[in-house]
């Protein structure tokens, strides 16, 4: 019941000032100075949230040009709306050159979602069933049955700073997040809807788990949440933007300290490797990205669970569009895992176009990811059914693994719109997905 406009003006230059290079000329490559911006329209329709529309726009300052294709600063913009109510505003500045020897990251979203993903916790051991949201299945509940409402404040900073040479850096970051979750608003979903296609009022897979105490009654309703992240980073890369060598690696720690005013306090070891290799100069290479994020003490409460942290972004859960393409988003929720992402991409045409370097790539990649540290949860309120069994015990976690490919366009060599369809290998994982999205995913 969702369909995704794909809408191809992806690229909008605008007025970017540059000086030529006849090394670069040569090579459909002009070095770029001073200002330039990339947008992209965001445009989909789904059958329970409406349409959507609003834009992406990333700003970029090159300066002299002296650093290109790396960029001096970045302003990350996004505004989208859904008819029924889904937001999304964020704000990302980004820039390695407005503390000398230094990278400062500073995040501000708010993301409303009336119908996030939810199947359980821990990957294969919680069932999915697809059944219980085709409508045209005799076991059909609800479209929305693995799904619940979810509203985020999320404001962070990160701080890094070299340490002896520019490869090694050690960082420091905060991000606060006030989340609030609830059960799927069906009135307010149902708004405007004809008859034939209205969602039935019944319980959820998130309800059915809070009266169960699965979700714990102080945890069901979300909470404020502050963390800090720490560590030490390796970066060799030739480029930021699709690399085609050296590697970038970290070990960070987060921690939600009682002294923070947190109610829940834990501590997380993130470890995350990424390494870049030519296959034929300027045409081809190979990236894999290896992660293994887990709790290292404390309790972490529900709603912290589908994130995937690192010294860059904060994404959702192993699923989707960030982490498994092909797998259903936050399929595979716990207090650890293990996640790998290998990618071929191929340059196949680059131009110049109203002095703007431009060039399109292909990809093809397999994801794969799992669950290595459960999150633990009471069982005693579980009714004694076979079928509720099924769902907290379906079967041994194992390898979720998806395939697929993607095109991708990319403005100066860092402003990139994604299109990325996946598709995943057990139908416990869905079936497929279609991402449009701005950046390589690593």
């Amino acid at each position: 019941m969702k369909f995704q406009l794909l809408v191809l003006l992806f690229l909008i230059p605008i007025l970017g000032y540059t000086q030529k290079s006849p090394d670069d000329t040569a090579q459909n490559n002009e070095v770029k100075t001073g200002f330039s911006m990339g947008g992209v329209p965001a445009i989909a329709y789904d059958a329970d949230l409406g349409y959507r529309y609003g834009i992406i726009l990333n700003f970029y300052l090159y300066g002299d040009g002296s650093n290109y294709p790396d960029y001096n600063h970045s302003l990350y913009t996004e505004w989208s709306k859904t008819t029924q109510g889904n937001q999304k505003y964020q704000l990302v500045y980004d820039s390695e050159y407005l503390i000398p020897n230094s990278r400062l990251t500073i995040e501000a979203s708010y993301i409303t979602e009336k119908k996030l993903n939810f199947f359980g916790f821990n990957g294969y051991n919680s069932y999915f069933n697809k059944d219980f949201i085709d409508e045209n299945s005799e076991d059909y509940i609800s479209r929305v049955y693995y799904a619940q409402n979810r509203k985020m404040l999320r404001l962070k900073a990160d701080y890094m700073r070299d340490i002896g040479s520019p490869e090694w850096r050690w960082l420091l970051g905060f991000v606060h997040y006030n989340i609030e979750t609830g059960t799927v608003n069906i009135d307010n979903l149902n708004q405007g809807k004809s008859s034939d296609n209205l969602l039935p009022d019944t319980a959820l897979l998130y309800d059915r788990y809070v009266e169960w105490g699965i979700i714990p009654e102080d945890q069901a309703r979300g909470g404020n949440m502050n963390l800090l992240k720490t560590g030490i980073i390796y970066d060799t890369r030739d480029v930021e933007t699709n690399p085609f060598s050296g590697i970038w690696s970290e070990a960070l720690i987060l921690s939600a300290p009682d002294f923070l005013g947190n109610d829940y306090a834990y501590t997380k070891l993130l470890l995350t490797h990424r390494q870049y290799l030519t296959v034929i100069p300027e045409r081809i290479n190979f990236a894999y990205r290896l992660s293994y994020q887990t709790k290292i003490s404390g309790e972490i409460p529900y709603y912290m669970l589908p994130f995937y942290f690192d010294s860059k972004k904060t994404r959702d859960g192993l699923g989707g569009s960030n982490t498994l393409r092909g797998i259903k988003r936050n399929r595979i929720v716990g207090d650890g895992f293990v996640a790998l992402n290998t990618e071929f991409r191929w340059k196949f045409f680059k131009t110049t176009l109203f002095n703007q370097n431009i060039y399109f790539a292909l990809g093809t990649f397999l994801d794969g990811g799992r669950i290595t540290n459960p999150w633990e949860f009471e069982t005693d309120g579980v009714p004694n059914r076979e079928d509720n069994k099924k769902q907290l015990d379906y079967r041994n976690e194992a390898f979720h693994l998806s395939y697929g490919t993607g095109l991708y366009a990319a403005l100066n060599n860092n402003f990139v719109v994604a299109i990325d369809y996946g598709r995943a290998f057990d139908e416990q994982d869905g079936s497929d997905g279609l991402y449009v999205g701005i950046d390589f995913m690593f």
